[in-house]
């Protein structure tokens, strides 16, 4: 969700009731701190005014949603609820690293390192569970493939102490995580809008004003994104961070979080160390290798297929864990050019062809990253929509011409911002002219949320 729909509609309660919303919302955006003098740029004006004013909205949700246990462990393991936590019983944690995905039976992490209150570290398994007494509903107390465990993380608290033993009666700290603090949902759906408390007071803006706004807002928005890469490169890698946020923007919105997983479960390293089967490896992670029979398939498309299925089937049995579940993927609302098989090709194009991608942004040139995307090319997904749809008799991008603004602007350029030597302030960077520059892109849910919720149905 962007800083200008979070501004709009940020659930607080609203304080000095006795005021009519228009006088307040005024007195908060017009003259607020967003005009104050002592913060120097725009995105820090613009942060200081989101934490001081008191316009805000209802939640459009009437409860907060709880993420899938799936999206928990991929928001876990990028980072997002951050690395330091204090456990039930009150000792500090501090996540040294986050492990890497499980292949076989029990935790969901393997090879992780925690430090305990400012201890040496301890490696071993990190276990996420939706609910405190999983621990012992699941049967990890009596189950020796989780004595390595060394953390348990939950969302929900039940009405009494739950205690995580091992097999060897070993204690293993948990710890209680929110999903209300990650700032986007993978899954959730932009709700519908209706116009905001904001809308009137920035009626009667100059439009210069409004304009100055809006670019500190978008200011923000790329200093946040940076931030977030920064600190996902320190747990991840430069190389596996651009890997993932890559993936992510090629699911789109109804397919971010099966895109995740799989850039998390098949890295960059274990897919450029075979290079030979990296489609295969992904397609048959994604689960849509089902059946090994090839009637099924239209002529054109049954080659292709076998030659995924040779590539998948010596794997299958080592990965069979990693294996998304059907219901993981939204297929239903998405354009056949835009289907997931079609873009999952692509990122396996990227994992072969890696060190083009690191040359090409590694310029921090928006022409040479678009050139190199717009210019990925396969023999069959030029034509083909689906494995099992009839072949088209005109060529298709892989990478469309949007998706490839949407990659420049929420990756690209905040990974370049990232690795920027100069201060974290995106108009004192060479990145912010270009990032102007960028073309707007077509309308979208969110875009048209935001603009009801800050300037009406106009």
């Amino acid at each position: 969700m962007s800083p200008l729909l979070r501004f709009a509609t940020a659930n607080r309660p609203a304080a000095d009731a006795e005021m009519s919303a228009h006088s307040k919302a005024e007195r908060d955006i017009c003259t607020a701190s967003f005009h104050n003098p002592r913060v120097s740029t725009l995105a820090e004006r613009y942060a200081q005014m989101r934490d001081t004013t008191r316009v805000h909205e209802r939640a459009l949700f009437s409860s907060p949603r709880i993420p899938s246990e799936l999206e928990l462990q991929a928001r876990w393991f990028a980072g997002d609820f951050g690395k330091h936590f204090v456990t039930t019983t009150g000792d500090e944690i501090e996540i040294i690293q986050f492990g890497t995905w499980n292949r076989e039976a029990g935790p969901d992490f393997r090879d992780a390192a925690i430090r305990i209150n400012d201890n040496e570290p301890v490696g071993g398994c990190i276990e996420i569970d939706l609910l405190d007494r999983s621990w012992e509903t699941h049967g990890h107390a009596t189950n020796p493939a989780f004595e390595a465990t060394v953390l348990h993380v939950f969302v929900e608290r039940s009405g009494r102490e739950f205690f995580t033993r091992t097999t060897s009666n070993r204690n293993v700290p948990q710890v209680c995580i929110d999903p209300a603090t990650l700032q986007e949902a993978l899954t959730a759906n932009v709700p519908l809008a209706r116009p905001g408390r904001c809308q009137a007071p920035l009626k009667d803006l100059p439009e210069e004003r409004v304009r100055t706004l809006l670019e500190a807002a978008a200011q923000f928005r790329l200093r946040q994104k940076a931030n977030r890469i920064r600190n996902k490169v320190d747990t991840h890698g430069r190389d596996e961070t651009l890997f993932q946020e890559i993936a992510s923007a090629l699911g789109y919105k109804e397919n971010k979080l099966p895109f995740t997983l799989l850039a998390q479960r098949f890295p960059l390293r274990f897919l450029r160390e075979n290079l030979r089967n990296c489609e295969a490896l992904l397609f048959g992670g994604a689960g849509f290798l089902d059946t090994s029979d090839l009637d099924v398939y239209k002529k054109s498309a049954r080659e292709y297929v076998r030659q995924l299925w040779d590539g998948w089937w010596p794997h299958r049995d080592e990965l069979q864990r990693f294996i998304l579940p059907a219901n993981t993927w939204r297929l239903s609302s998405t354009r056949p050019v835009n289907h997931p098989q079609r873009r999952l090709a692509a990122l396996a194009i990227l994992a072969r062809d890696w060190p083009r991608l690191q040359r090409a942004s590694g310029k921090s040139s928006v022409a040479a990253a678009s050139d190199f995307f717009q210019a990925l090319e396969h023999p069959f997904w030029n034509f083909h929509y689906t494995v099992t749809a009839a072949a088209s008799p005109k060529k298709m991008a892989l990478i469309g011409e949007s998706r490839v603004v949407d990659i420049l602007a929420n990756v690209l350029f905040p990974f370049w911002m990232a690795h920027d030597s100069r201060p974290p302030n995106p108009a004192s960077t060479g990145v912010w002219p270009e990032y102007e520059k960028l073309p707007a892109q077509l309308s979208n849910r969110r875009l048209e949320t935001a603009a009801t919720r800050l300037f009406g149905d106009d």
